[in-house]
């Protein structure tokens, strides 16, 4: 796969996380660090795609997880 889908066109399954390789996430992962998106919700599709990834191919997104930990905060 040269290229990663984008989840906006593909709903997530089960067979769109096993069609990636490491060549595909990391181009996903490239776009989620460009954030160069023309909608928030491009971008928004690409992180859900990539933090399942991380639950479902963990070996595959480890080097990436950083691109989908969320920081705790305060509400108060």
């Amino acid at each position: 796969m040269n290229e990663s889908p984008k989840a906006a066109s593909n709903p997530i399954t089960p067979e769109l996380l096993e069609g990636f390789d490491e060549e595909s996430i990391a181009a996903l992962a490239q776009r989620l660090d460009d954030d160069d998106y023309p909608t928030p919700f491009e971008g928004l599709s690409d992180w859900h795609l990539m933090r399942a990834l991380a639950i479902h191919r963990p070996e595959l997104a480890r080097p990436f997880v950083h691109l989908v930990d969320q920081e705790p905060f305060d509400e108060d």
